[in-house]
């Protein structure tokens, strides 16, 4: 290391501490990653096996218009790692009543340019074998949309990063923070540096206090299922497929690329301790196949898997909160689902932050997707 290179500690090794220890070395800067458990970790919110990238927000149309930008981080990484973890297959949205998504998500994909189309009732009921066409109201089929491979993505960085001298140090509990000093304590060791990043997920409010009942652990079940073999054909072309039903939302993530069928609900329970375990209680587990009953044909056909807990971060208005602490320190808090997708990005813009080259009350508007005399102080 020279003498002037400017030395950054980020904690946490999910894919924020990940992506932020990419963005920053990629600006020069010596950097340490401390993870509490082995990196990658299983445990934590950024570690499965796909996650959906998409422009179509909804009613979320600040962050539908960071998207382009999104995909062009993506791009840059791909870059570096020399491989893209990102199969572009689209995204189909089947909507069986009016809860005001279709209108604000028509308006930003056509404002961005990014192809999409209403599906005919009786070509969607062609197309798409295994969806239950009673109640179907539209169907929306979109561009610009896919899925990412979490473990793929996270295993890659870690690789990467170790070949740039990223010093990643697993099993390293952080009990204390001084965002005054850049100084991370662990039992009666402390690490210093000259930024310090939190970037601890669904933990995030054990180290920053200010955070706590504003970014809540959210308890989340998935399932994998096995589908019956006469749709596997269909299965194995289908896109991206969202069902937004009476009763809620469903995101499914088709057996493509190696990966298994996934079910996960859109409803957060803002509660749970990310500590527990990763096994989803009964009732967890009745809400996603209620769901999947009403969206898709024949359910009793498929098999399940395995049925487990995630956690996400979640505010009321869904939004990230990113945010200079004490006078050497900056906290990431990715929110409600949508923070895989857009990791790279925020990252990228937190080392701008870092390096002087955006101000830290641009940061925070950007990464809550608001105009900045919107942010609060």
């Amino acid at each position: 290391m020279s003498a002037n290179q400017q030395t950054a500690l980020i904690v946490g090794g999910g894919i924020y501490g990940l992506t932020t220890a990419w963005a920053l070395a990629r600006r020069g800067y010596k950097v340490t990653v401390l993870e509490a458990g082995p990196l990658p970790n299983p445990r934590s919110s950024s570690c499965d096996e796909h996650r959906i990238i998409r422009h179509a927000y909804g009613k979320l149309e600040g962050y539908a218009r960071l998207m382009p930008a999104a995909f062009e981080a993506w791009d840059a990484l791909w870059k570096d790692l020399g491989t893209s973890h990102l199969a572009p297959i689209g995204a189909t949205y089947f909507l069986r009543h009016d809860d005001n998504w279709f209108d604000p998500t028509i308006r930003a994909l056509e404002e961005m340019t990014v192809p999409h189309r209403l599906v005919p009732l009786d070509e969607a009921a062609r197309r798409f074998p295994m969806i239950e066409m009673d109640g179907l109201q539209s169907v929306v089929e979109t561009g610009g949309a896919g899925m990412l491979f979490p473990a793929r993505i996270l295993n890659d960085l870690v690789v990467h990063l170790a070949a740039v001298g990223v010093d990643l140090i697993s099993s390293t509990h952080v009990d204390a923070i001084d965002p005054d000093r850049g100084l991370a304590r662990v039992g009666s060791t402390d690490y210093q540096a000259d930024r310090l990043v939190i970037c601890t997920g669904a933990w995030i409010d054990r180290l920053v206090p200010e955070v706590k009942g504003k970014a809540v652990p959210s308890r989340q079940a998935v399932l994998y299922y096995a589908p019956p073999p006469e749709l596997a054909q269909a299965w194995s072309q289908a896109p991206v497929i969202v069902t937004r039903g009476v009763e809620g939302g469903l995101y499914t993530m088709p057996p493509r690329y190696g990966m298994r069928f996934k079910v996960g609900d859109h409803r957060f329970s803002r509660a749970g301790d990310p500590d527990g375990d990763r096994i989803p209680t009964a009732d967890d587990i009745e809400r996603v196949r209620a769901l999947f009953a009403e969206g898709f044909s024949t359910p009793e056909r498929y098999r399940m898997l395995e049925a487990k807990a995630c956690y996400y971060t979640v505010t009321d208005d869904e939004a990230f909160i990113v945010k200079p602490l004490g006078t050497k320190a900056h906290f990431v808090s990715a929110c409600s689902g949508h923070g895989f997708k857009l990791a790279p990005l925020v990252a990228s813009k937190l080392a701008e932050a870092i390096d002087g080259a955006l101000s830290d009350a641009a940061l925070t508007a950007y990464c809550a997707a608001r105009p900045l005399e919107e942010t609060p102080a």
